[in-house]
Formats: C-alpha cells, sequence, structure tokens
C-alpha cells in the first residue's frame, strides 16, 4: 500500500513517546517532518531531543501546535484523557458539552488538529465511538495500531492496522508511509484494533510456544543456541522465533516491547471474548504465566522474558 501524495506542510504532534512513540517519532523525523512530542515520564525526552523532536509543556501544548496529532499511549482511556481530558490535546479547541463530554474538558475556543491517528491498541468499541464524536467535532479519526516491536516500527519492518474512512487514509498516505510502509486496511473505525487484537493473540502464544519449547530443550540436554538453529531451519520455525528467540537465548531483555503491556492486550482480547461467549484456553495459560512473571518483578522486561517465567514452573 503506497502513494506518491505529497507529505502536508506543518508539524505532527506525538503524545505519548515511549517506545512506540519514540520509534514513530524517528520514522518521521526521518522522512523529514518535524515533530512536537509530550509524556507524562520527561525520561523520554532525551532520546525524542536527541532526534530533533521538539518537546512540548502539555497534550494541550501539542494540539496548539499540530494539525497532525499521532497519539502512542497505554490504552484507550489515556488516549480519551490526553485528547479531550483536562490540559488535553483539544481543550480549548471545540470540546463537547453536555451528556457524553468528558469532566473536565475545555470550553469552546481557538483552533484544533484536523486529524487523530492513534497507535495504541486500543478497544474497538470505544474507538468506534470516539471516532464518531470526533467526526462530529469536524477531526478525521484514523486508527493505525502497529504490529511489531519497536525495534522492528523503528525500522520501518512493522506492520501498520488500519481502521477508518479509506479517503482520509488516502489523504494522509504519504505520512502514514513514513511510519510504516506496510500497511493493511482492515475496514471502519474499531476494526484496526480488532485486527490487532486477534493477530497479536497469534504473535504472544507463537513467542510463548518457543519459549516453552526452549525450557523444554534445556531440560533435553539441548544448548539454547541448538534448539534456536534447530527451529529456525524447520516447520516449527516463526518470526516471534526468529525475533525473540535470540533474546532468550542471550538473556537480553531490555524492553522493546514490555510484559506488562502485552498482558494488557490478553486481558483485552479474553473480555471480547468472553462477551462473543468464547474461550481462549491457551491464551488463559498465557495470560497466567503474565501475572506470575509480573509478580516475580518481570513486567517492565522484554515480552522475550516470558521464559523466564517458564523456567520457574516446576511440577
Amino acid at each position: 500500500m503506497s502513494s506518491n501524495t505529497a507529505k502536508p506542510v506543518g508539524t505532527v504532534g506525538i503524545i505519548g513517546l515511549g517506545l512506540v512513540g519514540s520509534a514513530i517519532a524517528q520514522r518521521l523525523q526521518g522522512a523529514g517532518y518535524a515533530c512536537v512530542g509530550f509524556d507524562i515520564a520527561v525520561q523520554t525526552y532525551e532520546h525524542f531531543a536527541a532526534i530533533g523532536g521538539k518537546v512540548a509543556t502539555s497534550a494541550r501544548d501539542v494540539g496548539q501546535k499540530a494539525a497532525v496529532l499521532i497519539t502512542a499511549v497505554f490504552d484507550t482511556n489515556d488516549v480519551l484523557k490526553v485528547i479531550e481530558g483536562p490540559n488535553g490535546a483539544l481543550e480549548g479547541a471545540g470540546a463537547l458539552e453536555g451528556a457524553g463530554a468528558l469532566e473536565g474538558a475545555g470550553a469552546l475556543e481557538g483552533g484544533k488538529p484536523q486529524v487523530i491517528i492513534d497507535c495504541s491498541t486500543g478497544d474497538p468499541e470505544l474507538l468506534t465511538w470516539f471516532a464518531d464524536r470526533l467526526r462530529v467535532r469536524g477531526i478525521e479519526f484514523i486508527e493505525a495500531p502497529l504490529s511489531g516491536s519497536s525495534a522492528q516500527i523503528a525500522a520501518g519492518e512493522a506492520t501498520m492496522l488500519l481502521g477508518g474512512d479509506a479517503n482520509t487514509i488516502a489523504a494522509h498516505a504519504a505520512l502514514l508511509d513514513a511510519i510504516a510502509p506496510k500497511r493493511l486496511h482492515a475496514g471502519g473505525a474499531g476494526m484496526g484494533a480488532r485486527a490487532k487484537l486477534a493477530t497479536n493473540l497469534v504473535l504472544g502464544l507463537n513467542r510463548a510456544a518457543f519459549a516453552e519449547g526452549l525450557a523444554f530443550a534445556e531440560k533435553l540436554g539441548i544448548a539454547p543456541g541448538k534448539f534456536l538453529e534447530l527451529v529456525l531451519a524447520s516447520p516449527a520455525r516463526s518470526d516471534a522465533a526468529a525475533v525473540k528467540g535470540p533474546l532468550m537465548v542471550s538473556g537480553e531483555f531490555t524492553p522493546q516491547s514490555r510484559i506488562r503491556q502485552h498482558l494488557k492486550d490478553v486481558d483485552m482480547m479474553l473480555e471480547h471474548a468472553r462477551r462473543a461467549h468464547q474461550r481462549l484456553p491457551l491464551s488463559e495459560a498465557h495470560a497466567a504465566l503474565m501475572r506470575a512473571a509480573i509478580e516475580a518483578g518481570d513486567g517492565e522486561l522484554d515480552n522475550a522474558a516470558i521464559v523466564r517465567q517458564i523456567r520457574r514452573e516446576t511440577s
């Protein structure tokens, strides 16, 4: 999916400068876009500033400086807070009043971003509602969650799963292409999140399956490096093994994506499956493993560190 559409003039705002947000900023800066960003964690600013980004004082500050706004925060509730909550990006930019308005949202005045692109892994129903709400205010909305680690995003190797109006997506194709050349349009608002949850389910289980196989191979006397070599040369191969296997073998778990973040996604999968009267037995076991890993202090490690919890499991 590509386009020769000229990139828009103006500044791109990024709210959320963690692993995903900083990788997106790196992509955009490399493509020649000016970026202004904000995060509640001030320690994220150093890398953002190092790649040429301009640090804002608040989400509202970002909203006043950028016609295009990208969110890369923990979940959809955080998206709502940073966009329409107190000191949010749309405070003072025509916030809705009355039924449905967020408590503390700003009054009618000033300008506003023209489009909001959400790269978080979010709640499909809430995002559908939010897209409709923004449309009433004359703001376009594109769901753009990314499948891949922060390192893969920065390298342009992640896949963007799009949800929203096809014409709106086409109008911003140049910017989206700068973030992720590989993009798939799953449907209207909410479908990007659904696609991300379903594909993340498979990705997470592939990663956990490799970790379990590695722990089992070690008990059989097979060296970790040799087991990785065997898997990558056999039908058992997966992208998860290719990307996360070397980290499990080396024990290097500096986060590219965290265990606690993937547990948030799996909990969302289980909730939506419950609503649809569908059990996800493998994901239930995966969630239990991640909860145990977090209790053991591994929640902030890369999700490849799930192998540590599997090694801790004893009969």
